[in-house]
């Protein structure tokens, strides 16, 4: 079990008792979400950016506004287009009153270092170039601007994409996409409870009213990265459990040596680049993570099971002849893995 108080100050059991108040606050706003919450909550005390996949109107922008509020800091928020360029991130111009020329904050800077989450609506829509500059904003959480770096040390980089339209739309490089801790589906509610509630009850029609009932501040952003060190450095594995993530990961780069067979693809021309060092990695914080929220200071198969597909998935990429049929093959691809490596 996690004890009580940890080196360094940070008292983890304190600490998660704050975290699944966070997930109950988050709730009250996306109802029918737990599994999106668990995830978000596992990236934000890993301190890993989100890609939200999803369809139009099903609550990721909402659902983020409650992060934010809960977490605590500054929010900010960006929408992908065509024409949007990286300076747009960094500053705007305007004439002001007099007919004179300013130049202020843009949208990641408006903040200063205080922002907390940033989201980026529809990243596909907007260029290469401006993919670069998140690219470094996500890796290393600073950004030039006005011809110095300005650090940004408690950001976190929420995007979503559109996935209906291809029209004026940018494809992420694998670079971008490996950046991204974590791809979270967010989908409708399937009960038929939450979908009637949705749907007839008043106040999930008033956004602003929604995201005011969920208490703010229940974490502190500023001591999120503190106690993510923490969680990483107290949370153990078992040597057979490091070989079943070496096994894991020997599985997703050659799935055709461990037997893996899925119908109408050819394994042996499937994967063009396996899951990397740093994806496997990032699989290994985010079940330290979920070990803790559950109340143990040892990792089990289970951990890695829940956070497979969200961490490793999108790090695998396929021949391109099999890249249209993605959204059927990996999920099944992931079943499989799991179905033939042996559980220690």
């Amino acid at each position: 079990m996690i004890q009580g108080t940890a080196c360094a100050g940070v008292d983890l059991a304190h600490w998660r008792s704050r975290a699944l108040a966070f997930e109950r606050e988050v709730a009250k706003a996306a109802v029918g979400q737990a599994r999106v919450i668990r995830l978000i909550t596992l990236a934000i005390f890993a301190r890993g950016h989100v890609l939200l996949e999803g369809d139009v109107g099903v609550g990721k922008t909402m659902l983020l506004r409650a992060v934010a509020r809960a977490i605590g800091g500054a929010y900010g928020r960006v929408e992908g287009t065509i024409d949007l360029m990286p300076g747009d991130l960094v500053y705007h111009t305007f004439l002001n009153e007099e007919g004179r020329p300013r130049v202020e904050p843009g949208p990641i800077l408006q903040h200063g270092e205080n922002i907390s989450v940033f989201f980026f609506n529809e990243i596909n829509r907007a260029r290469p170039q401006v993919h670069s500059l998140l690219l470094r904003l996500m890796a290393e959480r600073t950004i030039n601007a006005f011809n110095r770096d300005v650090g940004l040390p408690y950001v976190q980089v929420f995007a979503d994409r559109n996935q209906v339209e291809k029209e004026e739309t940018f494809e992420l490089p694998a670079a971008a996409r490996d950046r991204f801790f974590m791809e979270i589906a967010v989908q409708t509610p399937r009960d038929s409870a939450t979908r009637r509630m949705l749907l007839f009850d008043p106040r999930f029609h008033d956004v602003d009213t929604l995201i005011a009932a969920v208490a703010e501040g229940v974490l502190d952003h500023r001591q999120l990265d503190g106690v993510a060190r923490e969680i990483q450095r107290q949370v153990k594995a078992s040597p057979t459990l490091e070989q079943y993530v070496l096994d894991l990961w020997d599985a997703a780069r050659y799935p055709e040596r461990c037997g893996i067979r899925i119908a109408g693809v050819d394994m042996d021309r499937l994967i063009k680049g396996g899951a990397s060092p740093r994806g496997m990695a990032v699989l290994v914080r985010a079940a330290r993570v979920q070990a803790w929220l559950e109340g143990r200071d040892m990792m089990v198969p289970e951990d890695l099971r829940e956070v497979f597909q969200e961490t490793v998935a999108h790090r695998i990429f396929l021949n391109p002849v099999y890249e249209p049929r993605r959204d059927d093959i990996l999920p099944e691809l992931c079943r499989r893995i799991f179905e033939r490596v042996q559980v220690p």
